[in-house]
């Protein structure tokens, strides 16, 4: 019977808790019905959980570079969609499709990155 009982608490504790530790931010502030395409030079990059933040100077209508904030997955689902810590370097140019920023602000939430030969691969 004891048994019965710390068996039905645990499963109780783990329902209750699963949406927590499954918890995610939203992403409220970026417009995801909306693409844009950026192309810029990496300014910086930060490998970073839970979001990996790339740094784009990208010229405006003048031909300024302006920085741009874009924000990609985490280290761990960019392993996993096969993205390494020396894919994307400070110097490399990037095409990109991203998602805006409702404020109309310099960042995006990044979705995929164009290739050398003209395919998209996820970045999100």
């Amino acid at each position: 019977m004891r048994l019965r009982i710390t068996s039905a608490l645990t499963i109780f504790m783990l329902i209750a808790i699963n949406p927590v530790a499954s918890g995610h931010h939203s992403h409220a502030n970026y417009v995801e019905t909306e693409w844009m395409f950026l192309e810029g030079t990496v300014s910086e990059i930060h490998w970073l959980n839970p979001h990996s933040w790339i740094y784009l100077e990208v010229a405006d209508a003048d031909g300024q570079p302006r920085p741009w904030a874009i924000e990609g997955a985490s280290i761990t689902q960019l392993r996993r969609d096969g993205w390494t810590q020396e894919s994307i370097q400070v110097g490399d140019d990037l095409k990109m499709r991203c998602h805006p920023l409702r404020d109309g602000s310099r960042g995006c939430l990044l979705g995929y990155i164009t290739l050398d030969d003209g395919t998209e691969k996820e970045f999100d």
